[in-house]
């Protein structure tokens, strides 16, 4: 018996099915689709708050500027995550049906870039922003409830922030990467094979 054997040749030496171009677009094209419309909807929640907000600042005639300063960062943070968010969805508008696998598979890693840059950056600015915004708003309202009451309007806004930051954040940026990632590779590996053949 040969106790002499060579893992990493093994590996390397394993077949490995290569993906059905045919299929692979129509999962693209589904998850493009997707995507889109899920951009699209969370777009005009996102515009409808910032005009709920404004509203709200405008017919209760806030009378502490930190209520009016809340109101310029929760808008100004929809607003960044918006713009932001749109570059996405022009990225994903970008991969069409008339491409070579080359383009696909630069368009997949264009938005990959784009999607990476929204999930860091983005976000991290759109979750300090919103926040402060909320608190400074918040102050001239929970100023007039008793302590406990006051109390529990900044705790419970603080652990709803936590909840989104700490967990659903993570997960769904997780979700995105994996489905992205799956998507190149696969288009990495098609293209691998039409070198090849």
């Amino acid at each position: 018996m040969n106790n002499n054997i060579d893992f990493n040749e093994l590996w390397a030496s394993q077949k490995t099915a290569k993906p059905n171009k045919a299929a692979l677009m129509a999962e693209l094209n589904k998850y493009k689709k997707t995507n889109l419309t899920k951009m699209i909807a969370l777009n005009l929640v996102l515009v409808a708050t910032a005009l709920f907000v404004v509203y709200i600042l405008w017919s209760n005639q806030a009378k502490l500027l930190t209520t009016k300063i809340g109101a310029v960062l929760i808008v100004l943070a929809i607003v960044i995550f918006v713009i932001a968010n749109n570059k996405l969805i022009v990225g994903f508008k970008n991969i069409s049906g008339a491409e070579s696998n080359k383009a696909y598979l630069e368009n997949l890693l264009a938005v990959k870039s784009k999607q990476l840059f929204m999930q860091t950056t983005v976000m991290n600015l759109y979750f300090i922003l919103l926040p402060i915004g909320m608190v400074l708003c918040m102050y001239e309202y929970v100023r007039k409830m008793t302590l406990p009451g006051a109390i529990f309007a900044y705790t419970a806004f603080a652990l709803w922030i936590a909840f989104n930051w700490f967990y659903l954040r993570p997960r769904q940026i997780k979700k995105q990467r994996n489905l992205l990632d799956g998507m190149i590779h696969k288009f990495q590996l098609i293209n691998d094979q039409l070198i090849v053949d």
